[in-house]
């Protein structure tokens, strides 16, 4: 008598395994046809009707890859994908002064003037991959996966031997993702909204570095989740006073009465990379011993 041993053996194939047994007809594989399974068929998918149903997997898919990678905590980069790194920033000068372009050399000067937050974001990171080590929970450094800011944090984590993520979004321009992300927790989004739920569903603190409307967007977003009760409050460090203090009146808001006094306490202002650590350990207790860190880790 043959015996059934496995008992948790599948009743029904698997999608997968549909998709892959599925022969096509020649008198139905034409371009026309509907003779396709719905979940292979992309241009299905693409339909205007089905944007929930795309909606629904680009929040499961980075979730779901980050779970079982053991993921649970991060530290997100915000940050100008205009940023230059020191040596590149210091080539464009001498270019544009071998040329003798005025508005070329003062762009670039200012250029070699910012390039020190790339540094620091790069050093920031590499400081977080090499202190988590020492966690009872290992802490991520994610980014936006481009250029700039964002390639300084992947670059650092890499280049201290830890892993990071890239959360990558299509855009006409600035949508390649920079070499250094891990590849397995690369992604690219087509909706900002998921985009920027995903850098605050584990983020134990947002670090955001100078950068123009898309810094500033995600910058007051996550605040005014804070502010508002709608995530939990971790700490929000803005890399250079001067740049954040000249951007943004803080004062005349509170002045005017547009946000309450305490408002203000939601962010830190620092300046190195060690500062910004000090900032985290403070906070959550990192330099105690591993037992005394806690569960960090953000779920919304």
């Amino acid at each position: 008598m043959n015996k059934r041993k496995v008992l948790n053996a599948r009743n029904f194939p698997s999608a997968q395994q549909e998709a892959k047994a599925v022969a096509p007809l020649s008198h139905y594989d034409g371009p026309e046809s509907a003779y396709r399974l719905a979940f292979t068929d992309t241009e299905f998918l693409l339909r205007e009707e089905l944007r929930p149903v795309r909606m629904q997997l680009e929040l499961l898919k980075p979730d779901m890859v980050m779970t079982e990678h053991g993921i649970d905590a991060t530290i997100v980069l915000y940050g100008s994908a205009r940023i230059l790194a020191p040596d590149v920033a210091a080539q464009r000068l001498r270019e544009a002064q071998a040329d003798v372009d005025a508005d070329a050399i003062r762009l670039a000067e200012q250029q070699v003037l910012m390039s020190h937050y790339y540094e620091e974001a790069r050093r920031f990171a590499a400081l977080v991959t090499r202190k988590s080590r020492e966690l009872e929970t290992p802490i991520y450094i994610v980014t936006g996966g481009g250029p700039g800011v964002m390639e300084a944090g992947n670059r650092g984590a890499h280049e201290a031997g830890g892993r990071s993520i890239g959360l990558n979004i299509v855009l006409p321009h600035e949508q390649a993702p920079n070499p250094y992300i891990t590849p397995e927790l690369c992604f690219q989004f087509h909706y900002f909204g998921l985009r920027k739920m995903h850098f605050l569903m584990r983020s134990i603190g947002l670090v955001c570095f100078p950068g123009g409307f898309g810094t500033l967007d995600e910058l007051f977003e996550s605040m005014t989740l804070m502010q508002t009760g709608k995530c939990r409050r971790s700490p929000i460090l803005l890399f250079g006073r001067e740049y954040w203090t000249r951007l943004i009146n803080f004062d005349l808001l509170v002045e005017a009465g547009m946000i309450s006094p305490h408002d203000v306490e939601l962010f830190h202002f620092v300046e190195t990379a060690e500062e910004a650590w000090e900032v985290l350990a403070a906070e959550y207790g990192f330099d105690l011993p591993a037992t005394q860190t806690g569960d960090f880790a953000l779920d919304i």
